[in-house]
């Protein structure tokens, strides 16, 4: 009653006072870990998921000003700058966002509910081509766009689009060709003795056997009847001059054993064991690549043995002493974009090596299926890098791709014929993801070239040369072109307001309109605090991006909040993903504390250098940046050395361990929350990468998981973890809960939470998350 009487007085006072809505935001009463920790619809729903309309007069958007369970879809049309929600039948009537477009981009092919569709883009005439139970998927139009070109089942198929004629184009059979069993000698010669014996019986034969012949030659010509072997296949695609068709072939490991998350609290009243995944480690799918040659009739495998540097060893292996191989057998491969020219005359690939220290761009030749390498990009830790596995072609001879052959990921080109490769930007700065106009003369790419904490969208000419920024606003512009390519919708947010839509002609004089309004009268109500991006000079000399919040009035305490997911960016200029945090440091700065949230080693928006700053250590490099972080608040803000905590969750629950074991006295208390304990009991593709696989580089996962550095606790620790955590096991924490209690540690607690999972979603769960974090720094800090 208390809490409600004082919300009816602030919405009375917002709207009565607006004049003085300065002064009074500074005059509310103080937050609490109750009113940060709602359910996130008291702050207003974002709108999100925009996409043009295809004539470019309306947009739409899922959004839920209403607050209801869940998002609807709206339209903001154009012409009288309304905004309305669709109705069910509006809704159902649409054609899907996305889908495939003839040459010209009159007309669209798009799958709806299994089925196939057609759509003029000018006059919105839809057609449905198909209505059938197996569902349809991966549909495209032909090299001359006259067929639709769809999967059903295991097969690809054909549609023309005039005459209504459907075709097989493969005959993908489950299993493996039961060879005809063999006759032996003696049969031979008996039939050989038979046949020479008796004239009718060889009469008979020659018949049957002309008369098969000439149905053989009547039948009407079959797709050639390929088997799987029992492997998965997709990513088959049809030659624009129909005469090859590509897939991949992926088997399935064996010997992978996977994990089993209990859940505890069911609605059986049973305990119910949960699906997880296998550990790093664990034997991984294997793929292959065929070419179908549809004249020919034949299918060749695409050999990757002559690939450069296929058979190189890693660097990591001359740490053990066992190093005694020459050289390692072809390592396997992935392929993770295969695209035909236009002309259907030239194939290229994309593969990375299944350990992902080599990515290659090559062209293959479809008659032979060999490759010629077009660009190799080796890095003894891993590739990556935003836009690391895109490509799309320029032309019928050139391809566009990024690279990080600089240390930032910027854009090249090659042409597939003469090999000559080209440079089109290049700086220290990223170009984050990028796409051709229509017409294939123009790159519109996001980067972050003004402030690596800022997103902006430009434009470029294909040869490369001066790029124009289009957007303005600072903060993330998220922008998508219309049909036209004469505007932009912009999903912006900056630093203290979340996500809004934004409408603005596509060019670098536009101004932005502002078309959505989200945000609840209550949470525009509070002056949230614009966090300082600032650089850290770290221990090797090297700048850290963070964000700090100074209070008005010090406490002498400071809290390092360390972001999760490694491979993230928090220190930046628009709304954080990690909202709650935000919204919790506002809360410690009304309390007094200083708070430091770091992009430390590892993090994005900053390079290759930054980005495999962790490489076969975890808990070093990222570790000393926050450690520096620490002595930085000392030096330069006056914090008490023995009154700083440190705080986070998944990745940041783990450098909150590896603080409170390796460096002890630096943060006098510190809450792990869902921290990795083991890094060789997470998953594959991530830990693989950075710290290479358990049984080869024993010595990075031994210093790079904090289970073994338990005995260093000497300040106070909270965990907590989700109970049906499928990302990071909760036997993570119990493991080292196990590990704290045989070495005699008493300044330690643990709270679990049965509902939940790495992400949690009950608002109770995160209030009492919170609650407990405050509770520590205001006990231990304070």
């Amino acid at each position: 009653m208390n809490r409600f009487f004082r919300f009816v007085t602030l919405c009375f006072a917002v709207s009565f006072f607006s004049f003085h809505h300065s002064l009074l935001a500074q005059s509310l009463a103080p937050l609490t870990v109750e009113k940060i920790m709602r359910d996130p619809k008291w702050m207003g729903v974002a709108p999100s998921n925009p996409y043009w309309s295809e004539d470019g007069t309306k947009i739409y958007f899922s959004w839920n000003p209403e607050k209801n369970t869940g998002d609807s879809l709206y339209v903001y049309e154009l012409s009288s700058k309304q905004t309305r929600k669709l109705t069910p039948t509006e809704r159902n009537s649409l054609p899907a966002a996305f889908g495939d477009y003839n040459q010209a981009f009159t007309q669209k092919l798009f799958t709806k509910d299994g089925d196939i569709y057609w759509i003029d883009v000018k006059t919105g005439q839809t057609r449905q081509l198909t209505n059938t139970v197996e569902p349809e998927s991966n549909v495209t139009f032909s090299g001359d766009d006259s067929k639709a070109i769809f999967r059903r089942g295991p097969n690809l198929f054909s549609l023309h689009l005039q005459t209504g004629e459907l075709t097989q184009l493969t005959n993908f059979l489950p299993g493996t060709k039961r060879a005809e069993a063999a006759a032996n000698e003696q049969d031979k010669w008996l039939k050989k003795d038979q046949l020479a014996l008796f004239e009718v019986l060889k009469e008979r034969a020659d018949k049957k056997k002309e008369g098969d012949k000439i149905a053989k030659s009547n039948q009407p010509k079959r797709p050639k009847e390929i088997y799987t072997n029992d492997a998965l296949l997709d990513n088959i695609v049809l030659s624009p001059n129909a005469d090859f068709i590509t897939y991949r072939s992926t088997k399935a490991a064996t010997g992978a054993k996977s994990a089993v998350v209990p859940s505890y609290v069911t609605e059986s009243g049973y305990t119910e064991d949960l699906p997880a995944r296998t550990k790093v480690g664990a034997p991984q799918n294997s793929s292959q690549l065929f070419v179908y040659n549809i004249k020919k009739d034949t299918v060749l495998e695409a050999s990757t043995k002559d690939l450069t540097g296929i058979s190189a060893k890693p660097d990591y292996i001359k740490d053990y002493k066992a190093d005694t191989v020459k050289k390692v057998a072809a390592r396997k491969v992935q392929f993770v974009t295969t695209r035909w020219s236009e002309d259907g005359k030239q194939l290229v690939v994309m593969l990375r090596s299944q350990d992902n220290k080599d990515r290659w761009v090559a062209s293959l030749d479809p008659t032979t299926a060999k490759f010629k390498v077009l660009d190799h990009l080796r890095d003894e830790a891993w590739v990556g890098g935003p836009g690391s596995f895109w490509l799309d072609w320029v032309d019928n001879e050139t391809v566009i791709f990024h690279s990080e052959a600089t240390g930032y990921s910027h854009l090249y080109t090659v042409n597939v014929r003469t090999g000559e490769r080209k440079t089109l930007t290049s700086g220290k700065f990223e170009v984050q993801q990028a796409q051709l106009s229509k017409d294939k003369k123009t790159i519109y790419f996001q980067s972050n070239e003004v402030h690596p904490g800022e997103q902006h969208f430009y434009k470029m000419a294909v040869t490369g040369g001066d790029r124009t920024k289009l957007t303005k606003m600072v903060g993330a512009n998220d922008a998508t072109l219309s049909p036209d390519e004469t505007k932009l919708v912009i999903r912006y947010s900056s630093a203290t307001k979340p996500w809004e839509l934004y409408l603005q002609d596509a060019q670098s004089t536009a101004t932005a309109s502002q078309i959505t309004q989200s945000l609840s009268s209550e949470f525009s109500s509070y002056a949230w605090k614009e966090p300082q991006i600032i650089t850290v000079k770290a221990s090797d000399g090297i700048d850290i991006y963070s964000r700090l919040y100074v209070p008005k009035k010090k406490n002498g305490a400071a809290v390092v909040f360390v972001h999760g997911a490694g491979y993230l960016q928090n220190a930046h200029k628009w709304w954080s993903q990690y909202f709650r945090e935000y919204l919790f440091h506002n809360l410690l700065v009304d309390l007094g504390y200083t708070v430091l949230d770091m992009d430390y080693r590892a993090s994005a928006g900053y390079g290759r250098d930054v980005r495999t700053g962790i490489y076969r250590f975890m808990g070093g490099k990222d570790l000393d940046d926050n450690v520096d972080g620490a002595k930085y608040l000392v030096e330069k803000h006056g914090i008490n050395p023995n009154r700083i905590g440190i705080y986070g969750g998944s990745y940041g629950g783990f450098i909150t361990l590896m603080a409170m074991f390796t460096k002890p006295g630096v943060f006098k208390a510190g809450a792990a929350l869902r921290p990795v304990t083991d890094w060789a009991a997470y998953n594959h593709p991530y830990t693989a990468n950075i710290l290479n696989e358990p049984a080869a580089d024993s010595l990075a996962y031994r210093r790079s998981s904090p289970i073994y550095h338990a005995a260093g606790l000497k300040d106070y620790l909270l965990i907590c973890h989700g109970m049906v955590d499928v990302n990071v096991h909760i036997q993570d924490s119990y493991r080292l809960v196990q590990r704290l209690i045989e070495l005699k540690k008493d300044n330690w607690e643990m709270a679990s939470y049965p509902m939940e999972d790495h992400g949690f979603v009950e608002a109770s769960s995160w209030t009492d998350e919170y609650k407990r974090i405050l509770k520590l720094f205001q006990e231990r800090l304070k």
